[in-house]
């Protein structure tokens, strides 16, 4: 664990350090879970946005995008269900008066015992060398059948004492676990109490008349409300998707871990209007479609597992999370849930507006069932990132920080290096960035030594650095390094937006799906 929490405190580290992510308001001393993306930060976010988008409607005949507006109407959020039902269970620690989720205090201590598991798989693969095989090992070995059978017993309780609102079983579960505060170790906790996470605001010239508002707490809703009027100037037959990316607010109480949770975070949905009875057919889809997302990035198909719901909303039929291993352990990166008819229902139900589509071949009206996928940006951010920070070392026994980004998402992907700052090299290297600009982001870099320069562009995330040198003025070649082989190869001037597009093209990354 302590290992997993140096690692994450470099991460947190590096993303300042080289202009990824600062503590918004920081002058001011800062606010609690709430960031800005810096210089770096907001190209990388877009280019994971882009990534998605493209994936998602670009290539998909039958899905289209929508932006709708943060602030709706009241009684979206009413018959939606959040003005009643979204909580968190939360507890306090008598002695140490902190407050945390009880569920992820349960979880967390899940994750301790995962740990022991990995331990068991990383000794045994110690010890069998290329024969170990471990689906095999983990299935039939007796520790860890029994570590599993623990956190299954365990989360499967948690899971029906929250759908049953049965908060004193989880104070319970808590106690009978002997779950401490991480803080000051104490285990005198109050009882669990249920606290919702929608942020509060007015809409209106004066505080007479103004109307109460909420901050949206997702971006889903703006997509059901729109249901029909996509459908009809859109034309289009189910099954179709409604793709948004977009802000949410939740007044998380415990936010924590950097960017994985925060008070304002971006969203990347799309819900998936589908026909009633055909929503295993999606469902097994969509889990499949989104995980080769995910693969096509290169970030090691170890680090992904499916996490199917103990605990059902009460209106879905099925439910599942895509995880990531995050330095602190696996957790909830994407979620795919097949949520029936609710959505549409409700809000039929409460605007008294028809939220219908009529099937021509059926010759009939219905309220479509919705097939969800939803993945927090800043979390795909923070799983990019802190999957790529590594150090290595280098044969001369000296070390490097690099950050291996997929080149398709790096915010940029050159960076020109005149050897010297004289005999005309700094102009020819101007030149390179000018043309090169129009097509890929690069930076232009003259300051200290070359090979310090090569480091700072590793560290950056930069995939290529291209120098010009004396040569370069007699034959029109130069030399470009690849991050992450270091090797460095001689090409013409000539050829160098070629080489770039070929390793940071979506299509070719795309296509690995």
């Amino acid at each position: 664990m302590a290992k997993q929490e140096d690692k994450f405190k470099k991460v947190i580290s590096h993303a300042k350090e080289y202009g990824y992510v600062f503590q918004s308001s920081e002058i001011y001393d800062g606010l609690s879970a709430i960031y800005d993306y810096a210089q770096n930060g907001v190209e990388l976010k877009k280019n994971i946005r882009d990534y998605w988008w493209k994936a998602m409607v670009q290539m998909n005949d039958n899905i289209v995008g929508l932006d709708s507006a943060i602030f709706m109407h009241p009684t979206i959020w009413k018959a939606s269900g959040h003005v009643d039902a979204f909580n968190d269970p939360l507890i306090d620690n008598k002695d140490s008066k902190k407050r945390y989720r009880a569920d992820v205090l349960i979880e967390d201590y899940c994750a301790k015992i995962e740990t022991k598991i990995d331990k068991e798989v990383k000794k045994a693969a110690k010890r069998f060398g290329d024969s170990f095989n471990k689906d095999e090992f983990t299935s039939t070995n007796s520790r860890v059948l029994g570590y599993q059978e623990k956190i299954n017993t365990i989360l499967s309780r948690m899971g029906k004492s929250l759908e049953n609102e049965d908060l004193a079983d989880i104070k319970a579960l808590i106690e009978e676990l002997e779950i401490a505060d991480p803080l000051s170790g104490s285990k005198n906790w109050t009882d669990v109490k249920q606290f919702n996470l929608m942020f509060g605001t007015k809409l209106g010239a004066s505080a007479e008349s103004a109307m109460d508002l909420y901050l949206r707490p997702e971006t889903a809703q703006g997509i059901f409300v729109n249901f029909l009027n996509v459908q009809k100037t859109g034309r289009m037959k189910i099954p179709f998707g409604i793709a948004q990316t977009g802000k949410a607010f939740r007044n998380e109480i415990v936010a924590r871990q950097f960017i994985f949770r925060m008070r304002e975070f971006e969203q990347m949905e799309m819900q998936f209007f589908i026909k009633p009875g055909t929503q295993k057919k999606w469902f097994d889809h969509w889990k499949e479609t989104r995980l080769k997302w995910h693969l096509s990035l290169g970030l090691g198909a170890d680090n992904y597992r499916f996490h199917d719901h103990e605990k059902l909303a009460h209106y879905a039929d099925a439910a599942t999370d895509i995880e990531f291993k995050f330095p602190f352990g696996f957790k909830e990166l994407e979620g795919i849930h097949s949520r029936t008819d609710f959505d549409l229902s409700q809000h039929e139900k409460f605007s008294g507006k028809k939220l219908q589509y009529f099937d021509h071949e059926e010759n009939k009206n219905y309220v479509p069932y919705v097939l969800e996928t939803s993945i927090g940006l800043d979390r795909m951010f923070l799983a990019v990132f802190s999957n790529a920070l590594v150090e290595e070392e280098l044969e001369n026994n000296t070390t490097r920080t690099v950050l291996k980004l997929p080149a398709v998402l790096a915010p940029n992907k050159a960076a020109i290096l005149p050897l010297v700052k004289k005999d005309g090299l700094p102009d020819l290297a101007k030149k390179i960035v000018e043309d090169l600009k129009w097509d890929f982001n690069v930076v232009y870099d003259e300051k200290d030594a070359v090979g310090r320069r090569y480091r700072r562009q590793d560290a950056n995330g930069t995939p290529f650095c291209i120098t010009v040198d004396h040569t370069t003025l007699e034959d029109n070649t130069v030399t470009i390094r690849n991050r992450d082989t270091m090797e460095q190869s001689r090409v013409k001037i000539e050829n160098l937006k070629n080489i770039i597009k070929k390793e940071v093209d979506v299509k070719n990354w795309l296509m690995k799906m």
